[in-house]
């Protein structure tokens, strides 16, 4: 628990320093600080990814499908987006995008979770 409040603060107050920086080019440590925000999140948050996709996949093929293969997808994309949050902690340094699409599991919540394989640096 202590950890999950730890990772929430840390997301929350790079956020609010590094407001300012929005508006102009992304530097090198913006980018850095986007990617390290990014991991933080998805391990805190990789655990929705659940619930969104029982409900993408009820809402596509139905109410039992999603309340069954909807679960088990929803783990393994629980799983993915918890693992990929980590590598994406790990190499901070390292500006690329995210593999995840979304990137965060708030964005788009009717699109079910997809993976790229290509590395590419931030923009």
């Amino acid at each position: 628990m202590k950890l999950l409040i730890k990772s929430i603060l840390i997301i929350v107050s790079l956020f609010v320093f590094t407001s300012g920086l929005a508006m102009a080019e992304k530097s090198h440590s913006f980018k850095v600080g986007e990617k390290l925000g990014a991991g933080l999140a998805n391990i805190a948050t990789g655990f929705v990814e659940i619930p969104k996709t029982i409900y993408v996949s009820g809402k596509e093929n139905g109410a039992f499908y999603g309340a069954t293969a909807g679960f088990m997808t929803g783990m393994v994309h629980m799983l993915g987006r918890t693992m990929f949050g980590a590598i994406d902690l790990v190499t901070f340094m390292i500006p690329t995008q995210s593999l995840i699409r979304p990137e965060y599991v708030w964005q788009d919540f009717s699109k079910e979770t997809t993976y790229s394989t290509n590395w590419q640096m931030r923009r």
